[in-house]
């Protein structure tokens, strides 16, 4: 019997494998986030992955997976599909939100521990270079030695990922082979994948038998989610462009942008979304979303 395996990389899928897997989740970690040998993870506690506001009137969102380790640093890690400006923006926002939550009355910021984002990207945005991981630090513009501890930034550009790029770091090789290899189409995993004991648990888990009906249909209901999302923003970012030459480069783009936003929410309504998600994903207010619900 040919076994049948789900994608790693949808919401579904990707929260099951390390949202509730500590050493799993450990080992993704110190593989992919350039940590040295004395700041490896050993230990970890999930956290709620709803980030709350501590002044009323801020803003909610959602992350994919958040822990923090023994000595009280953070993690935050995101699979993102598409890449667009707004979810750079988003992660910049999080991790920060994250950092400043630590901040008690009468406490010290000395005592503030750093705060790691994690960003999975099947997506390719930098364009200019072949290099795949991209780190991001707060470091003196003259002098990159200069650093200013406290946010770290990884984004890995799934697409252009290649074994033989990065064949002296072992388990970040197995890791981004795991979320790039499997698929709906996988009919065998590679042994060396499988003898890896963490992310032979985690192939386990995407073998199709062990999901519900209604998983399989929010399983789907994701991918139609993301075709209709990159189908809209390859079309409104086509029409913005297009305006932009004729109106001004920037207003067109804008009214491209608003546009797509609009239908994809519509989109994402009509396939049973919560309201939280889809303003998280889309940067619309409340009001909008209740407009668009009572045109529907």
């Amino acid at each position: 019997m040919v076994m049948k395996y789900l994608d790693p990389k949808a919401d579904l899928t990707f929260k099951k494998i390390f949202g509730n897997h500590p050493k799993r989740l450990i080992s993704l970690l110190n593989a992919l986030l350039p940590l040295s040998e004395e700041e490896q993870i050993h230990e970890i506690e999930y956290l709620p992955t709803e980030l709350v506001p501590q002044l009323e009137g801020g803003k909610n969102t959602i992350v994919d997976v958040l822990c923090k380790d023994a000595r009280g640093r953070k993690f935050c890690v995101e699979m993102q599909m598409e890449w667009s400006d707004a979810f750079q923006q988003r992660v910049l926002f999080n991790a920060s939100k994250l950092y400043v939550s630590q901040a008690k009355k009468g406490g010290k910021y000395s005592e503030l521990q750093p705060v790691y984002s994690l960003n999975l990207v099947n997506d390719i945005f930098a364009h200019d270079t072949p290099d795949f991981i991209h780190n991001y630090r707060i470091v003196h513009d003259k002098d990159s030695s200069k650093v200013i501890k406290g946010l770290h930034f990884t984004f890995i550009e799934l697409p252009k990922f290649t074994p033989h790029s990065i064949a002296d770091k072992r388990m970040m090789v197995l890791w981004l082979r795991f979320l790039t290899e499997i698929n709906s189409n996988t009919k065998e995993i590679p042994s060396d994948l499988l003898n890896d004991p963490e992310i032979g648990k985690a192939v386990e888990e995407l073998e199709i038998s062990g999901f519900t009906d209604a998983e399989l249909r929010a399983y789907d209901k994701f991918w139609d989610s993301v075709s209709v999302e990159r189908t809209l923003l390859d079309d409104r970012y086509q029409k913005g462009m297009e305006k932009g030459r004729a109106e001004g480069i920037e207003e067109g783009r804008e009214e491209g942008m608003n546009l797509r936003s609009l239908e994809i929410a519509r989109k994402m309504l009509a396939n049973g979304m919560d309201e939280a998600s889809i303003m998280d994903m889309t940067e619309l207010t409340a009001e909008e979303i209740k407009l668009l619900k009572a045109e529907m």
